[in-house]
């Protein structure tokens, strides 16, 4: 499995077949496994380990926001229109990119420290 698909599926960053977490992702988003199911892998190595995801996490946010406030600059509209719809589009999405930022950073540690 390529990378890009393993972190998509949110699998294990060795083995790629054990699965991260438990529960589907707007039911408990962060209720994670402690190790890998097939492979033994610790996920959370020591406390505090996911502080480099808030800058995963970071990125994804701002890239599509950057954009969208492209977008609508072009259109001419108002700035409040622009800071509700930024606001109604990105909130139902934090669940999915807090653990897509999990994901993120643990392949990219993984690659930088085995």
């Amino acid at each position: 499995m390529s990378w890009l698909g393993a972190v998509m599926r949110q699998v294990c960053p060795r083995c790629r077949r054990g699965r991260i977490f438990r529960l589907p992702v707007f039911r408990e988003p962060l209720d994670m496994y402690e190790t890998c199911s097939e492979c033994g892998l610790r996920f959370q190595r020591e406390p505090g380990y996911f502080k480099g995801a808030m800058y995963v996490s970071y990125f994804l946010f701002v890239v599509p926001a950057t954009a969208l406030y492209l977008t609508w600059l072009a259109q001419g509209w108002p700035m409040k229109y622009l800071l509700v719809s930024a606001f109604a589009l990105s909130l139902p999405l934090v669940p999915l990119v807090v653990r897509m930022s999990r994901v993120i950073w643990m392949y990219v540690d993984r690659m930088f420290d085995p």
